[in-house]
């Protein structure tokens, strides 16, 4: 599968992650989100930027309960609880956010 942002064709798999980590730009998660009719506020680019340097420090992508846990350690309680990040992010904090930010799916989401 292919996704188009700004005459660039990026390559996804079957479930709209990104093919290739490195190919990631912010209209990347734009489009994503678009086409799940989701409008990407501050807050939501806050957790994405969030996840992208905790790949990059930990070559993983958290699984929702680790991703509170360090969102909350870094960003305040008040952003790290689930009813929190479920709201950005409803299909999932950890497959949807992830997706934006260009990571692989979590390991332990269905």
């Amino acid at each position: 599968m292919t996704l188009e942002v700004n005459g660039k064709t990026f390559e996804t798999d079957e479930e709209g992650y990104l093919a290739d980590l490195n190919d990631w730009e912010p209209g990347v998660a734009e489009a994503m989100a678009q086409a799940e009719d989701v409008e990407l506020t501050s807050d939501h680019w806050e957790i994405i930027n969030f996840l992208r340097e905790y790949y990059e420090e930990y070559q993983i992508a958290p699984a929702v309960r680790v991703l509170t846990k360090a969102v909350g350690k870094k960003l305040g309680k008040d952003k790290g609880n689930s009813k929190y990040l479920y709201e950005l992010f409803p299909y999932g904090p950890g497959k949807q956010a992830c997706k934006y930010a260009g990571l692989p799916k979590p390991t332990g989401c269905v």
